[in-house]
């Protein structure tokens, strides 16, 4: 590791504790919240937030210089990253134990490395294609309470399905994002689709949840307020930061690598905070696809010094 890439392993690392912390604070807000209205306010803290740190920064003015086809791109990541990941992350927690659904994340560095390869020509190895085999088995085990066969059609429920539908939107976001930050830095990126995220959820929930939605949080409880600010200050403005910045300098793979630790994070926090069992298949299944994840990275560290400093480009 490279003495001057330390900061951004540190702060991936932050990142999946932050994102391992998201599930249990996640949970908590599901079950006291209307979604569409919860993640808008999610959002919405985390873009002023994010707006008031690139005002310091001085790169509001930067925004000006953007131009049609990076807006595009940004509403893209957005629509995928903030919007369809909310919807899905929100309803599946009203459904699924914080700790199980926090093994879905074993499968985002799964698909991103199976995508970046197709449309990046990433290299892969050997060791690669064995962890992601077993990164796939691993949360799918856990995911199915230890029986596989349940994901055959018409036996899983609705909330797996939501969780495998924010995997998709997850690695969307992160091949998008790679594409946009070619041209921009992480923090205009995070910024933007943070709050182009935001304007579409808090349409869509006015539309669907109508404004008596908004009038009901007037009733939440405490802790589901605690947990919303701790979800948009340090999952979404924080983390999503971190995530990018690392995309932008280790490239996608790399930085992907580092949601081996979310699930770890997410198992155990829900297990601490939320008293969630831990049952036989989540933590056989979790120990598995952690292990699938972590032979990808190792994988990815033995390819040759020309094909890597290639993936990053």
């Amino acid at each position: 590791m490279k003495s001057s890439n330390y900061s951004v392993h540190l702060r991936l690392l932050g990142m999946a504790a932050l994102w391992g912390a998201s599930w249990p604070w996640g949970r908590v807000v599901a079950q006291a919240m209307p979604p569409l209205a919860a993640a808008s306010l999610r959002f919405l803290i985390a873009s002023a937030i994010l707006l008031l740190w690139m005002s310091w920064s001085g790169r509001l003015q930067s925004l000006r210089t953007l131009n049609s086809r990076e807006w595009l791109g940004l509403l893209n990541a957005a629509a995928f990253g903030v919007f369809g990941y909310s919807i899905f992350f929100l309803l599946a927690l009203k459904l699924v134990p914080a700790g199980k659904a926090s093994m879905v994340v074993a499968l985002n560095p799964v698909l991103i490395l199976i995508l970046a390869t197709l449309l990046f020509r990433e290299p892969v190895n050997r060791k690669m294609t064995l962890g992601v085999v077993m990164a796939v088995l691993g949360a799918l085990y856990a995911l199915s309470g230890g029986s596989i066969s349940s994901f055959l059609p018409g036996q899983s429920g609705i909330g797996e399905w939501l969780l495998l539908g924010c995997a998709l939107c997850w690695v969307s976001y992160t091949l998008i994002g790679r594409t946009v930050l070619t041209t921009l830095d992480s923090l205009i990126t995070t910024s933007m689709t943070t709050l182009l995220g935001a304007l579409l959820l808090s349409i869509t929930s006015l539309t669907v949840e109508g404004p008596s939605a908004w009038g009901s949080l007037t009733q939440v409880p405490a802790s589901a307020w605690y947990s919303l600010f701790a979800l948009a200050l340090g999952s979404t403005a924080l983390a999503f930061a971190w995530y990018l910045h690392g995309v932008k300098i280790l490239g996608a793979t790399s930085a992907g690598a580092y949601l081996a630790l979310v699930p770890l994070f997410g198992v155990l926090l829900s297990s601490i905070w939320l008293k969630e069992a831990l049952s036989p298949s989540l933590i056989g299944g979790g120990l598995l696809a952690i292990s699938g994840m972590a032979l990808m990275s190792w994988g990815r560290q033995s390819l040759s010094p020309e094909k890597e400093s290639e993936q990053k480009k």
